[in-house]
């Protein structure tokens, strides 16, 4: 794992959730997250299994979904549905928050931030005194490219 310090922080976050849970800490696991904390964007288990698979780690597709289920446990990533039947995952440690469009033809995902948002959410904290954790926006509609395809075939 090459160093930096986002990487050394959720290092050190996942061996101390290992730590006390007593799980063992495997290389294979840290391979895992090495991984996810090197790719920009979303994934699935399959692409990350197979990207591993092609830089030659030597890892089963069970030993990926137990350590993405670990690493969901320990909040390191986050978990999206996207309207598919496949899970979309993306890191979360110190990321920003921020909202999708999802394209319902190529399956393209675009995130975003608006201050608008922001403030929705702030006038809704205060006109119920709920407290937010956290909140999910998707927008789901056709990407510049599909629309275009779109308008072409018209």
């Amino acid at each position: 794992m090459k160093y930096n310090k986002e990487k050394d922080s959720v290092m050190h976050i996942f061996t101390s959730y290992l730590e006390r849970k007593g799980y063992r800490k495997t290389h294979e696991r840290f391979a895992v997250l090495d991984e996810i904390y090197s790719v920009n964007g979303h994934f699935d288990v399959e692409s990350l299994y197979e990207m591993m698979k092609t830089k030659k780690y030597a890892i089963s597709i069970a030993t990926v979904y137990n350590t993405i289920e670990l690493l969901l446990e320990c909040k390191l990533i986050k978990r999206h549905q996207f309207g598919e039947n496949t899970s979309r995952y993306e890191k979360s440690f110190e990321c920003s928050n921020h909202d999708h469009l999802i394209c319902t033809a190529c399956g393209e995902v675009v995130e975003f931030w608006n201050p608008l948002v922001e403030e929705i959410q702030k006038a809704a904290i205060v006109s119920t005194q709920f407290e937010v954790n956290y909140h999910v926006l998707y927008f789901y509609g056709l990407c510049p490219k599909c629309k275009s395809k779109k308008a072409d075939n018209a």
